[in-house]
């Protein structure tokens, strides 16, 4: 064996006992900065993203929210998509970005709702956030309290699933564009609910006889009414404009307070907007018109800090 064909071996081995010194392990803190995560879960190996804030304190326990991404995305597009990186390192809190299943980029959350072959097969996603966050507090300092959910369309779907079935470590949630569509939601503890919803939303319409065929899901009012009645919220709703005079669109927040332990309901009605996430850009003219006046992110954030598990 030449000499030359000896020192490249050399070369790559000390690039590669490299690499492997400086990667961190699935075990070490994570300090300030994007991280990539990965556990096991029904047989099967799953992802997710995680944003730790700029000053961020190991010894402090740290709010966290869950950004579920919307069907046919991944965790990678909903960091650009939602703008939460910004918002975290503003605020200070952990912002987790994870996939659902399927072909990548093309995955889905089993939010329910699908029928016929979308309905076969589909991963057991609740008990996958379980894990994940499980997983998180091995490498962040969580506050178990302070853990949100907020989602795009079938992760806002899947939001209101993680709410009924994993109230007990869900503080809240802010579904943007997305309903209910499982069939009964039964959580073990009142969970405040802040929904976005534009009216002329042709994805996931406000009204439920204007749904596609190939998902069943709640119209906006109904899935407001039916989290109205499982936090034992006021009837009716105290309104108010967040608007200013002269904005393009007119958004306007209903709030049903009064709920158990503190619990509220609010929703936000973006008035001609569409399938669209309120502050930012959507990256196709097809979704529909986006509020710039207000902010989804800052209003979220806003209504989560005054929500935490008892």
């Amino acid at each position: 064996m030449g000499r030359s064909v000896i020192a490249s071996l050399m070369l790559g081995l000390t690039a590669c006992l490299t690499f492997a010194r400086d990667t961190p392990k699935q075990t070490d803190p994570l300090g300030p900065g994007d991280h990539t995560r990965s556990l096991m879960t029904g047989g099967q190996k799953r992802t997710y993203l995680v944003h730790v804030p700029k000053d961020y304190d190991p010894k402090k326990p740290t709010p966290v929210v869950l950004a579920l991404h919307g069907a046919a995305m991944d965790g990678s597009m909903m960091v650009w998509f939602s703008g939460l990186n910004k918002k975290s390192d503003e605020s200070g809190f952990v912002v987790v970005y994870p996939s659902g299943m399927g072909v990548e980029p093309f995955r889905t959350w089993n939010s329910g709702g699908f029928s016929g072959k979308l309905a076969e097969g589909k991963a057991d996603d609740v008990a996958f956030i379980g894990k994940l966050l499980d997983d998180l507090t091995t490498v962040v300092k969580v506050d178990e309290k302070r853990v949100y959910a907020t989602g795009m369309s079938n992760g806002g779907m899947m939001c209101y699933r993680l709410a009924a079935e994993l109230s007990d470590r869900i503080a809240a949630i802010a579904p943007v564009a997305g309903t209910v569509a499982i069939d009964e939601s039964q959580p073990k503890r009142p969970v405040p609910v802040i929904h976005f919803h534009g009216t002329k939303d042709t994805f996931v319409p406000f009204e439920i006889g204007k749904a596609p065929s190939f998902m069943k899901f709640k119209g906006v009012e109904d899935s407001i009414q039916t989290w109205v009645r499982l936090n034992r919220c006021d009837e009716k709703p105290k309104a108010d404009t967040i608007s200013k005079d002269g904005d393009e669109m007119k958004v306007t927040r209903k709030t049903y307070g009064g709920g158990k332990d503190g619990a509220e309901v609010v929703l936000v009605v973006i008035e001609d907007g569409g399938h669209t996430w309120p502050g930012m850009t959507p990256p196709a003219g097809f979704m529909g018109k986006s509020a710039k006046n207000v902010s989804a992110n800052d209003l979220m954030w806003e209504f989560f800090q005054k929500h935490k598990l008892k």
